[in-house]
């Protein structure tokens, strides 16, 4: 199955689950979620809203900016994030333990702009060289709370190649869609969640990291505590948990 189809599953799982757990007052919810999500986040809402009767108020954030927000005390009645995010706030008092439900994974992959020529990445060494070879790189700014981009910069140091690729990489000073930058000709290549590759047109998945490099984010959903919404919260905590069953992409990871 390929990237595109198997997020369009994901979506129709979770509607299956959405129409069958619609009961009670339409509500406003307030979600907020990682940035990672938006692909899939985006095909949901219209089709939640038109099953259930709620109306979804969704913000988008890297994971660092979703913590933060509610830990300053912003108003949501759902937040979704990669599973480390929700951990501490269940240890916190934030979230229940019993109203988090792990909604999707991602994988890491590579993609370069439409058209260029495609980086043997099949291994550790010649996914190393691929970085090394190009001219330029990207990927999304641990700065900003990215929790991929934490895992990047390791990645990088693992390698061995921090200092060589310092000088080549291009970073957003803001959270935003980091592949647009290879789209639109300003950077050669760039690692990100595979679900946010395949949303931009004007790139190619050239594949997954190799195994011995990648690493698999879980992303879960939670209704934060004291949520005035909560009816329409359980509901969309319980319709995501479709996603969980149709992954937001594979392992096999086909470029169509």
């Amino acid at each position: 199955m390929t990237t595109r189809s198997v997020i369009a599953a994901a979506s129709t799982g979770v509607i299956s689950l959405l129409v069958g757990n619609t009961v009670g007052q339409a509500a406003d919810l307030i979600v907020l979620s990682a940035i990672a999500m938006q692909t899939v986040m985006q095909d949901l809402g219209p089709k939640f809203e038109r099953a259930s009767g709620h109306k979804l108020a969704i913000a988008f954030g890297t994971m660092g900016q979703v913590v933060r927000r509610l830990q300053d005390g912003e108003a949501a009645d759902v937040i979704i994030i990669p599973r480390p995010g929700i951990d501490d706030f269940i240890k916190s008092g934030k979230i229940e333990a019993g109203n988090v439900t792990d909604v999707a994974y991602s994988i890491m992959g590579v993609a370069v702009r439409r058209g260029a020529p495609k980086p043997d990445i099949s291994t550790s060494e010649a996914f190393k060289h691929a970085l090394l070879a190009a001219q330029s790189f990207t990927y999304p700014n641990p700065a900003t709370g990215a929790a991929v981009g934490g895992y990047i910069v390791q990645l990088l140091d693992r390698l061995g190649i921090t200092d060589e690729m310092k000088p080549k990489t291009v970073l957003l000073t803001k959270p935003g869609l980091t592949p647009n930058l290879v789209a639109n000709g300003e950077v050669e290549i760039t690692v990100n969640h595979v679900q946010e590759l395949v949303a931009i047109a004007g790139i190619e998945i050239v594949g997954p990291l190799p195994d011995e490099l990648q690493n698999r984010f879980v992303f879960s959903a939670a209704i934060v505590a004291g949520s005035k919404q909560t009816g329409g919260s359980q509901q969309t905590d319980r319709g995501f948990e479709g996603a969980g069953r149709f992954p937001a992409h594979t392992a096999g990871c086909s470029r169509d």
